[in-house]
């Protein structure tokens, strides 16, 4: 199983992004997908979360500006990321809590793509 993020890059705050995460490999269904961020020297943390049934929860910080979306049929999960501050600038990763094909229920990470806000 394989999870690849696409979509980071340099933006001025204000400015707007959108992150997408496709998983693919043996696959059998997948529960949840996320994103998390992590900047330097902190802690990675949850930003937004979206369940199979499209149920979502988001930060504190991103609620109104970022929105999470998911394509089950693709298995790919969409960051859309408005009114950037340069506090969002972080490494973001993508997450899948899944069902592989021969039954194991792993918890997997892409390799992470980096967000730079600007002032």
């Amino acid at each position: 199983v394989q999870l690849v993020e696409s979509g980071g890059g340099l933006v001025q705050a204000g400015g707007s992004l959108r992150l997408s995460c496709a998983a693919s490999g043996n696959i059998f269904s997948i529960n949840a997908m996320g994103w998390y961020r992590q900047a330097p020297g902190k802690q990675r943390e949850l930003v937004a979360r979206i369940t199979s049934s499209g149920r979502t929860n988001y930060t504190d910080s991103v609620k109104g500006r970022f929105t999470i979306s998911r394509d089950n049929a693709k298995n790919t999960v969409l960051l859309q990321m408005n009114s950037l501050k340069p506090e969002d600038t972080a490494v973001y990763y993508c997450n899948a809590d899944l069902w592989t094909t021969v039954g194991y229920n792993i918890n997997y990470w892409g390799k992470g793509t980096l967000v730079t806000v600007s002032s």
